[in-house]
């Protein structure tokens, strides 16, 4: 009988740690689901659009798409951090509505997106994203008090990151987390997540210590990042909430809808 207990609690034992080690092991390809690419040119999916490459400090070459406004300008340009997964033409209907309400916007894809070189990693999406705001200051002349991010989802860590190092005029959370462990947690409550995950990405502590002018945009139905999570973050920044009645993480209400859009104008209109 204990023979068979050992044998029982031996088995057992070996599948937990095939299955923590599989999930240390492959835990990017969890976190990361990039679209392969490559991208359609930007004036197919954007009018006006303009396709740019960015040079990372590492030496990436990433693809990227710069919108200009039409209409009467407000001489604000939106920088757009997107999300984990996807490429940058899911975030033309976005950049179309920004446009149309006179904000110039750049999109762009981390490097093993949408066709790029490279494997994402979290410092390795900070670097992209630096790439981009350098891009704009450096070769557009935007001052960086002229510039809204965006960060979608994991992207809101990004640009908070971003914001400690150099503020700008503000910016617009959509579905923060607290970080990326706290999400994980949710998804497999019963494994030691918060121990096993390599890619941090906090938003609470950055957006707290850059100090920028920040709206929290929520889905109130969201079942991947909890209202609650968001909000921590909203607290976190001391910013308005702007909570989606019924939408969830990756419904087109929080991806390009009125209440995204409105809040980043309203961010642009602040800076006058």
């Amino acid at each position: 009988m204990i023979r068979r207990v050992a044998v029982v609690v031996g088995v057992v034992l070996t599948v937990v740690v095939l299955l923590v080690g599989g999930l240390w092991l492959f835990q990017r390809e969890l976190v990361y689901i990039p679209s392969p690419g490559p991208v359609s040119p930007a004036a197919t999916a954007v009018a006006r659009g303009q396709d740019v490459v960015l040079t990372t400090a590492d030496d990436v070459r990433l693809g990227a798409w710069f919108v200009p406004a039409s209409g009467p300008r407000r001489d604000v340009t939106v920088l757009v951090a997107n999300g984990n997964a996807g490429d940058r033409s899911m975030r033309a209907p976005l950049a179309a509505a920004l446009r149309a309400r006179g904000l110039d916007v750049l999109l762009f894809d981390y490097r093993g997106f949408g066709g790029n070189p490279g494997s994402p990693s979290e410092e390795g999406l900070y670097a992209d994203a630096r790439a981009a705001r350098d891009h704009l200051v450096r070769d557009r002349g935007v001052p960086l008090q002229r510039v809204v991010y965006v960060g979608e989802s994991l992207g809101s860590a990004v640009v908070a990151r971003l914001a400690t190092e150099a503020p700008v005029g503000g910016m617009v959370l959509r579905s923060p987390s607290v970080d990326l462990p706290a999400v994980g947690e949710r998804i497999y409550p019963y494994l030691p997540v918060r121990a096993l995950l390599t890619d941090r990405f906090p938003v609470a502590e950055p957006v707290a210590r850059a100090g920028v002018p920040t709206t929290v945009v929520l889905g109130e139905a969201d079942s991947l990042v909890p209202p609650a999570q968001s909000r921590a973050v909203a607290d976190a920044a001391g910013a308005p909430v702007v909570a989606v009645p019924g939408a969830d993480h990756n419904d087109a209400a929080l991806s390009h809808g009125p209440a995204v859009v409105d809040a980043v104008v309203d961010r642009a209109a602040a800076l006058g």
